[in-house]
């Protein structure tokens, strides 16, 4: 839809007082001096660590929760236990409670977190921006020369305008911020679809075809008459591939029930529960001492040569562990156990906890796998590349989002293709500050065993950055550190693109906690330090008090 607005001026801008006169003159509105684009986790711990700069959230929807609320399915429940998914001042009821909470628990916590900290009236729902523009001072392109400083965050007049659609009117409204926090995410909005040879893509298909995202839309009642009676095939093998299997199974019951093909290109390893040969999860990965084993950024000499010596050990803490899963789930039977080693999956946050029942089901025939790494369609259903056919009635395409599309299509240019490297990542400082981008940081797009944690803690960081409580260094160096990090990401393992921190997350939070004047050691003494779980808990802002 076209802006209706006409083109602010830039010039306008100098200080507060004509700040104000440029706004009513090209009626934009400059209510707030920080922006927030999302109303997700990320963008709700945004918004309350920002309070105090009362910040505008839009919301595209009529809801809070990001993915919880529409990209999820009626079986869709959290993958970490709650006590490693909660915010470090609101901790969850029945915290040590050891079952996984559904999305609608999840919701409600959030909603409850929201309430509990006066967030809510800083949101706009129904408000989606389609359009940004950079009026700021600093010119970054790829032909520049890089100024030596990032500089502060919030400068006294706006860098960026927003063009924000309503639900309630087809007009569009402008908004002018110094700062702007895009927390959008990498998941939902835009669906990332299969690409098929001529004559071979879905129109050929007289079934039906749709994204797990268009599935998630629908109700309970509608979820099950689509997949009631029908053969149905589901395109992938990550998390919400398998719950949809689980689903069409359920769907499936009984003797008119039809089974369910899921058809995998990539396997990755899942775990049936947080416990390995009767050991917690957590002391392989999730502990000081078990990722000192892991390669960080920036490590000494001394630290590089000892990761070598060590790599044994790491190899022998995957191989433990894909012997248990290889042991406690028939991965073998049905050709779903993977090449690669356990720890690549876990180093790229692709680990899935698996249902209660999903074998079981396998084990009725209610599921069935196909290894194929080239598809296409036929009237009929899917055709594969070694010429074998299966009949569909619905394809369910769990193939995943386009993270950079949605962000790129969101950025200016020349700020779109700065956003993302050569191999594709994002360039992160502190995985929240793009040094190529001034005045605007990014929230949610690096990711964890606990994501929730992960955007808290930067959060916290990102408002004492906001208040000039530390500075930045300079942008040589930044870019430096996140190439750093990318470079220990792609050695680690080949899914490097995700932009996963798990097998270093104590380190990077040592760092931000260091930058804040925090003490990055956090636990009441040396062994708990060593061989306790982190967590949210334990970076409490109190603890600092």
């Amino acid at each position: 839809m076209p802006i209706q607005a006409s083109k602010p001026s830039s010039s306008l801008y100098f200080d507060n007082y004509h700040t104000k006169m440029a706004c009513e003159k090209s009626h934009i509105q400059c209510s707030s001096k920080v922006g927030i684009i999302g109303a997700g986790i990320s963008g709700i711990a945004a918004a309350k660590q920002l309070r105090h700069y009362s910040p505008l959230v839009f919301e595209a929807t009529d809801s809070i929760g990001g993915v919880w609320k529409h990209c999820s399915f009626s079986s869709t429940k959290l993958q970490t236990p709650r006590c490693d998914f909660e915010f470090s001042d609101y901790p969850w009821p029945e915290r040590d409670n050891a079952s996984f909470p559904s999305h609608v628990q999840i919701l409600e916590y959030l909603y409850n977190y929201a309430e509990h900290f006066d967030v809510l009236k800083h949101v706009k729902f129904n408000s989606k921006v389609v359009e940004i523009r950079y009026v700021g001072g600093r010119k970054t392109t790829q032909l520049d020369l890089k100024p030596e400083e990032y500089g502060s965050l919030l400068n006294g007049y706006p860098a960026w305008e927003v063009a924000v659609e309503t639900s309630q009117s087809t007009k569009v409204e402008w908004y002018a911020f110094e700062f702007l926090v895009v927390c959008v995410g990498k998941y939902g909005d835009v669906p990332r679809m299969p690409v098929f040879p001529p004559r071979r893509g879905e129109e050929e298909f007289l079934g039906e075809v749709l994204h797990a995202m268009d599935y998630a839309k629908l109700d309970e009642d509608a979820a099950r008459e689509l997949l009631k009676g029908k053969k149905v095939a589901v395109v992938g093998y990550k998390k919400s591939a398998i719950d949809l299997a689980v689903e069409c199974a359920a769907a499936n019951q009984g003797p008119e029930g039809q089974p369910c093909t899921m058809v995998i290109r990539t396997l990755h390893w899942t775990v049936p529960s947080y416990s390995i040969w009767g050991l917690p999860f957590f002391l392989f990965f999730s502990t000081r001492s078990s990722q000192f084993l892991h390669e960080r950024p920036h490590q000494t000499m001394f630290k590089t040569l000892l990761c070598l010596l060590l790599s044994p050990m790491r190899r022998g803490i995957s191989k433990f562990i894909e012997s248990y899963l290889a042991w406690k789930l028939p991965l073998v039977k049905y050709g779903l156990k993977p090449d690669h080693p356990f720890v690549e999956d876990y180093a790229s946050c692709q680990m899935a906890i698996l249902p209660d029942n999903f074998f079981e089901e396998a084990d009725k025939g209610n599921i069935l796998f196909k290894r194929a790494s080239k598809w296409w369609f036929w009237s009929g259903g899917i055709e594969f590349e070694d010429k074998t056919k299966l009949e569909a009635d619905v394809v369910v395409l769990a193939t995943g989002y386009d993270g950079k599309k949605k962000l790129q299509d969101l950025l200016p240019e020349p700020f779109s293709s700065l956003a993302v490297d050569s191999s594709g990542i994002m360039p992160l400082y502190r995985g929240t500050i793009h040094p190529l981008i001034p005045s605007m940081a990014f929230v949610g797009y690096i990711e964890s065993v606990s994501n929730l944690h992960t955007a808290e803690l930067r959060c916290i960081w990102l408002a004492r950055l906001a208040d000039e409580k530390f500075k930045l260094p300079s942008i040589e160096k930044m870019l430096e550190q996140t190439n750093e990090e990318i470079q220990v990401m792609k050695r680690t393992t080949r899914f490097y693109k995700r932009h996963c921190i798990s097998t270093y997350s104590i380190n990077h939070s040592d760092d931000i906690c260091e930058e804040m004047g925090w003490n990055s050691w956090r636990k009441k003494n040396w062994f708990s330090e060593a061989f306790s779980a982190y967590n949210s808990q334990d970076y409490e802002e109190k603890k600092e008090n």
